[in-house]
């Protein structure tokens, strides 16, 4: 064995033993590199993994992800301590929204629908009429009455995505995730010629030209249950590299190409089995919400939950 095996064998020791003592569940978001997945209780997107841990009895929930989505585990479990193994585990998307803007941007359309996309901040969450995720957005769209009008935040492509299936106008605010938006049609273009019978799952935060040259366009829940249940050999996956080692793991008879390998999330990658552990260990770091801020976001999901 290896010095690197023994090395994380201990450290995986370590973290399960220390998670029994602190009666913690570990989350892992899809895009986590592979030690974090595989050392996770639940492996997921985000708001699944927060409804997961919400009806465990853990008393602390170490989220391996990035900040909004320990923001929404402690939205949903406010009386559990939300601990981030790395509080620089940020979200560009989410930071390209404030909830000043948010407030200008209502007084400018002030009987307009406010949906706001999960991955966002619990202020941008309590400031919305209602949540989404990526799975529901078009469904979210076609709820709301057709004489409303419906401001969409913050992924200008989701709510662009969402408003073109639901045959709706919707507002849009500029913002974007970078990492998807690295995955270009030509990429798509030269994968497809390299892999003719491949089939292409793609994730709506992408741009309209490559959504345009999907097969499906999923969620990253959607994707793994369609490449489980595809009969399908092979995949050309359009989203966070991060993806492709659960679809490995759980398809290990079917072969997994990146649409880009620049789809590379480093805030999500900022995670590891040394951080987990010292996370644990001094009980680091916490988030915490003003009540108020919690109140107020958990009613746009508790919405959104009313309808799908």
């Amino acid at each position: 064995m290896q010095a690197d095996e023994v090395k994380d064998e201990k450290l995986i020791s370590d973290i399960l033993k220390l998670k029994e003592e602190r009666k913690a569940v570990i989350l892992a978001h899809n895009y986590q590199i592979g030690e974090v997945q595989d050392i996770a209780d639940f492996v997921g997107d985000s708001l699944d993994l927060s409804k997961r841990a919400a009806a465990t009895d853990a008393e602390v929930i170490l989220f391996c992800g990035v900040h909004f989505m320990a923001e929404t585990a402690k939205i949903l479990s406010p009386d559990k301590t939300v601990l981030m193994p790395d509080l620089n585990a940020g979200c560009a998307m989410a930071n390209m929204i404030t909830p000043r803007q948010l407030n200008e941007m209502k007084k400018k359309h002030p009987d307009a629908v406010v949906i706001c996309y999960v991955n966002c901040t619990a202020e941008i969450k309590a400031l919305s009429d209602y949540c989404c995720t990526s799975a529901n957005a078009v469904k979210m769209v076609k709820s709301i009455p057709q004489d409303k009008e419906i401001l969409f935040v913050p992924d200008k492509y989701l709510g662009d995505y969402a408003a073109k299936q639901a045959n709706r106008k919707v507002i849009l605010w500029e913002g974007y995730c970078p990492t998807h938006r690295r995955i270009l049609a030509e990429d798509i273009l030269k994968m497809k010629t390299q892999h003719p019978k491949a089939e292409v799952l793609v994730h709506p935060e992408c741009t309209p030209d490559v959504i345009a040259m999907a097969d499906h366009v999923l969620s990253t829940s959607g994707i793994c249950r369609r490449a489980t249940e595809s009969d399908s050999e092979e995949f050309i996956i359009g989203t966070e590299i991060g993806m492709l080692h659960r679809l490995e793991k759980e398809n290990p008879q079917k072969k997994f190409y990146p649409a880009s390998v620049l789809s590379d999330c480093p805030n999500m990658k900022l995670n590891n089995l040394e951080k987990i552990l010292w996370s644990l260990e001094d009980m680091i770091y916490p988030v915490e919400l003003p009540p108020d801020i919690i109140k107020a976001a958990k009613r746009s999901i508790d919405r959104m939950l009313e309808i799908v």
